[in-house]
């Protein structure tokens, strides 16, 4: 389960950036995490709440944004919404594109005190 080393990587960063900031809480984590991250949300929140408690982030308010993954097709341009790795083309079906949203793990915002 790679969830977990990625709820362990988040609290390490947070820990990371309240000590840089002379901050003793924080009070808020904003997450982007992508449709096509690879990331099981069921797999992701089990482990967040396993590994929270006693850390910088027990408690946090926690925001998840879903980032809908978006591809643009090569052969006619056309932007679509993607649920997975090798959809077609709405408009032409050619299955070769380009996933510039939805991959996404980020760290958006940290509110500490």
């Amino acid at each position: 389960m790679h969830e977990l080393s990625l709820v362990h990587s988040i609290i390490k960063l947070a820990s990371q950036h309240t000590k840089a900031n002379n901050a003793t809480k924080v009070d808020q984590i904003e997450l982007e995490i992508g449709t096509l991250a690879g990331v099981e949300m069921d797999a992701f929140l089990f482990a967040w709440n396993a590994s929270i408690p006693g850390t910088i982030l027990e408690n946090a308010k926690r925001i998840i944004h879903k980032v809908q993954a978006k591809a643009r097709c090569k052969s006619c341009g056309t932007e679509f919404d993607i649920q997975e790795l090798y959809d077609v083309c709405p408009q032409c079906a050619n299955y070769v594109h380009h996933i510039f949203r939805g991959k996404e793990l980020k760290l958006k915002t940290l509110v500490v005190s």
